[in-house]
């Protein structure tokens, strides 16, 4: 029976069980898409990564799966397939290059801080749902939305005292974007979470993704290019942020969980 690599690794974080888990699977070519999506909701991971190699050295095709559908950009599993590449697949060199249903996206290598070239996603102001409102209880100082509502609150310990109520929250069909917390940090730039509504992992614990809007937002509210984000969910997640005009820098570092095989008919 066929087998096909699988890593588990927790991206955005130097410890294990923090940061974000991804699967990351390595395909020598692509299989049904329906094929990808079970394994997807087998892992039951925020998202399960498949790659596969180009014609050109240091490039690969990457698609992102969450439990329920495909996404169209994925921070933290990207961060994670490229850590697989650079760690246990022997790819040497200081770059790497995914082509994505959002385009080519770098990822460069700084000893153990990997950083990821993404398009910045500026949000505009936006009104706010009711059932939002009132499934997050709290209501923000601020709201925009570019693919994520995005809630700015005056303090972090609000941000981290967020207790939403999924089941209001679960009225709104956000696909594939989410809802996100965020405030000016107290040892960091700023704080976020991450909530994304109708899905079986209701709080993602560290969204690269989001940073691409966090990102310019903050800059522009901070007065600075180079930013550090705590991400305060349970597990947590720190990432290194650069505003670069209409590309975002997101940086963080990985720990492999797990290796082995998974065996498709």
């Amino acid at each position: 029976m066929p087998h096909i690599p699988i890593y588990q690794v927790d991206a955005f974080t130097t410890e294990l069980f923090h940061g974000n888990p991804a699967a990351v699977c390595h395909l020598e070519a692509w299989l049904p898409t329906d094929t990808l999506q079970q394994i997807a909701a087998e892992n039951f991971l925020p998202e399960t990564a498949f790659f596969i190699p180009t014609a050109q050295s240091g490039h690969y095709e990457l698609r992102w799966f969450t439990p329920e559908i495909e996404m169209d950009l994925c921070g933290h599993a990207t961060l994670a397939a490229a850590h697989v590449l650079f760690n246990h697949l022997g790819w040497d060199m200081h770059q790497l290059t995914f082509h994505t249903q959002s385009g080519p996206l770098i990822v460069s290598k700084n000893k153990d801080l990997l950083t990821l070239n993404f398009p910045s996603r500026p949000a505009t102001a936006a009104s706010l749902p009711p059932e939002i409102l009132k499934g997050m209880g709290v209501y923000p100082m601020e709201v925009l939305k570019a693919r994520d509502y995005i809630l700015v609150y005056h303090d972090e310990e609000i941000v981290r005292n967020l207790r939403p109520d999924k089941a209001i929250l679960d009225q709104v069909n956000l696909d594939p974007g989410g809802i996100i917390a965020t405030a000016k940090g107290k040892e960091v730039d700023f704080v976020s979470r991450f909530f994304t509504p109708q899905a079986s992992i209701f709080e993602d614990p560290v969204t690269g993704s989001a940073h691409c809007s966090l990102i310019p937002f903050w800059s522009a509210q901070l007065d600075k290019k180079e930013m550090v984000a705590l991400q305060v969910s349970a597990r947590t997640g720190k990432l290194y942020c650069v505003d670069a005009g209409d590309r975002v820098l997101i940086g963080g570092h990985c720990k492999t969980y797990l290796e082995g095989n998974i065996f498709v008919p």
